[in-house]
């Protein structure tokens, strides 16, 4: 995915959504991030066809989301596990179901903390200022220019 030349270079969303791709990329890292890890499961689990699943993988590998490790030596087997990066996008996941459960229509499937048995209810905040995301003014700046 990171292969393609971006249509907006300096665009974190645009080079955000390369580096995921699409529908099925973001369900695979969803899956991931609820345990996981093999392909037999993404396939079974996404009812999606091993030709698209491989594609996927592969496209998530590369862009750093995904790493692949070998569970079996004889036979031969690998599974796909997260990377930093992609420990990284689960509040992403998250951001977007909650705005699909705000936007999208009634009874969408609710993410629920193990701990305290409560809904989570994410929300987006600034480290720097603390404010909610969206409560105030913003604009695009320039990218840093690197030393």
């Amino acid at each position: 995915m990171n292969s393609k030349r971006s249509l907006m270079p300096g665009c974190p969303v645009a080079r955000g959504l390369e580096s995921v791709g699409d529908t099925w990329s973001m369900l695979i890292l969803r899956d991931a991030h609820a345990g996981l890890s093999r392909f037999d499961q993404f396939r079974k689990n996404l009812g999606i066809a091993p030709t698209m699943l491989t594609k996927r993988l592969v496209a998530l590998t590369e862009a750093g989301l995904l790493e692949k490790r070998i569970y079996s030596e004889r036979p031969p087997r690998e599974e796909y596990v997260l990377t930093a990066a992609g420990q990284d996008f689960l509040p992403v996941l998250l951001m977007l179901g909650a705005w699909a459960q705000r936007n999208c229509g009634k009874n969408l499937a609710r993410y629920i903390d193990d701990e305290t048995g409560l809904e989570i209810e994410p929300i987006g905040v600034d480290a720097v200022s603390g404010a909610k995301l969206g409560s105030r003014p913003m604009r695009m700046g320039p990218a840093e220019q690197a030393d």
